[in-house]
């Protein structure tokens, strides 16, 4: 979802034109799940994926009504019998997307998608709720807020102001559950109104591959701002959870296939600091197979140009070795493990805000 908002953000700063496509409900096989979402441009072109096939080619069709129009498209899709028929989805299940326009003379809703990316950027946690009743929009005023678990609010609902209540009521099981929901409510008119609410939750984890003293560092000042921390070593004295009782876990696994085990999807954090350059190897060769947001390795510019020179001779290009932060850290003279370990997670904590290093 993060990749999404910060290209809003850049279209919103860019003054370019865009419609938000999001899976509101999802049934049976449907090809992605509620909550996924993708973006339009004026010039037909998208980003992100709900999906492909004939949902998508839908979705893009119906986008080009909100462009005309100026007014949101709600969109329901049976994906079975003749919805899919001479198509390559054998889905069998439903989904309904809501296609809202994205104002350029709207600074709020702007405000909105940007503190979303923010959150999940940079950590925290609130709500997004979007009415989706569309003859509740106007022209120009997206029926949109964000509230934050810190009581932060942006935007407002112009017809069903209760219903702020009543998110922020729900808002703490919502975030428990990390649940996507649909509420019916009247608006002021007394008529049905329904607003889709979403969880928006930052889960950055920090997966630090080696359990020696840098890792017994690293984990606390993690933990202290937002990370969550799982330490990996294939030693059992050294993966052992009393060496790192503030990380989330501690695993014992063998370096070797070690990816495999571990749930590491674009949000990660990648910290390779094991005891030597074979295991480092080990290491880096299996994350840069991963979708990581982040691959970092410890040691000099020798022996990383070693492992570099090695990994190119089988078979992974520049554009693989360019993603990874070696010597990790941020060039700040570091030496002792304590030292070591705030310039990691100062980096950690500058790529995922979004900063480019200087």
């Amino acid at each position: 979802m993060d990749p999404v908002y910060t290209k809003i953000v850049e279209l919103f700063e860019q003054n370019r034109l865009s419609v938000l496509a999001t899976i509101i409900r999802q049934a049976g096989s449907a090809p992605r799940g509620a909550g996924t979402k993708f973006i339009v441009m004026e010039d037909g072109s998208s980003f992100g994926t709900i999906g492909g096939g004939l949902l998508e080619a839908k979705a893009l069709e119906a986008a080009r009504e909100v462009f005309e129009t100026g007014f949101p498209v709600r969109l329901k899709m049976l994906l079975t019998g003749k919805d899919v028929a001479e198509t390559d989805m054998i889905c069998g299940g439903e989904a309904e997307i809501f296609l809202e326009p994205l104002f350029l003379q709207n600074p709020t809703q702007y405000q909105i998608i940007k503190k979303a990316m923010e959150v999940l950027q940079r950590g925290g946690k609130g709500v997004l709720a979007t009415v989706v009743t569309k003859e509740r929009w106007y022209m120009e005023e997206a029926q949109k807020i964000f509230l934050g678990a810190d009581g932060e609010k942006i935007g407002n609902f112009k017809d069903a102001p209760d219903a702020e209540d009543l998110i922020a009521k729900g808002m703490a099981e919502i975030l428990q559950e990390n649940r996507i929901d649909i509420l019916s409510l009247k608006d002021s008119e007394g008529k049905d109104i329904e607003i889709y609410v979403e969880p928006v939750l930052s889960d950055p984890v920090i997966y630090i591959f080696g359990g020696g003293h840098v890792s017994g560092e690293i984990v606390p000042w993690a933990r202290r701002v937002g990370f969550k921390v799982v330490v990996v070593d294939d030693r059992a004295e050294f993966a052992d959870p009393k060496r790192f009782p503030e990380a989330n876990d501690v695993f014992e696994y063998p370096f070797e296939g070690v990816m495999e085990k571990l749930p590491i999807n674009p949000s990660a954090y990648l910290v390779v600091v094991t005891r030597g350059h074979i295991h480092d190897k080990t290491v880096l060769a299996q994350a840069l197979r991963t979708p990581a947001r982040y691959v970092g390795m410890i040691g000099s510019r020798r022996k990383r140009d070693m492992i570099y020179k090695a990994l190119l001779e089988e078979g992974f290009s520049q554009a693989d070795i360019d993603r990874v932060h070696s010597p990790i850290g941020l060039a700040i003279g570091a030496e002792t493990p304590e030292e070591i370990a705030v310039s990691i997670v100062a980096e950690l904590i500058m790529v995922r805000a979004g900063v480019e290093e200087v």
